[in-house]
């Protein structure tokens, strides 16, 4: 056991975000999102039984953002015709502002195929049983 670490960061999701260097980027997934064929190629991790607002809180305890680029985060955009409310968007804004000065200025969105791109080349993928809809969030790392 350690110290100050949140309880729902695993030994093997620690070891993947110290890991990972500057501007690698995390996927925290929601339950409909593909995590193994988008993460075939890469580090895909199970976090069954959690939701993307307590591991997003989890890993910003310990994982700084990027301050060399604008959005640091990045949401996955709702397609055109999908009438879709976000309020975990709101959740993660507010914790994100909990961690880093820019608040919800650190958040930008992403088009939901070119975010599917993004996360082929992401270090890892979290996988969740988050059941909100369009809550995947990708974090870059910065440096402290």
């Amino acid at each position: 056991m350690l110290k100050g670490i949140p309880n729902i960061l695993s030994p093997e999701l620690l070891k993947v975000l110290c890991e990972m260097g500057h501007s690698d980027r995390i996927v925290i997934a929601d339950g409909n999102f593909p995590a193994n064929s988008i993460g075939k190629d890469g580090i895909v991790i199970r976090c069954d039984g959690h939701g993307g607002a307590e591991v997003l809180d989890a890993i910003l305890k310990v994982f700084p953002l990027d301050t060399y680029v604008e959005h640091p985060v990045k949401l996955m955009e709702v397609m055109a015709g999908d009438h879709v409310e976000t309020p975990i968007w709101d959740d993660y804004k507010d914790i994100i502002k909990n961690y880093d000065p820019r608040g919800a200025d650190a958040v930008g969105n992403i088009e939901r195929f070119a975010f599917y791109e993004e996360a082929k080349t992401a270090y890892a993928i979290i996988s969740t049983s988050e059941k909100a809809l369009y809550a995947n969030v990708m974090l870059q790392k910065g440096v402290i």
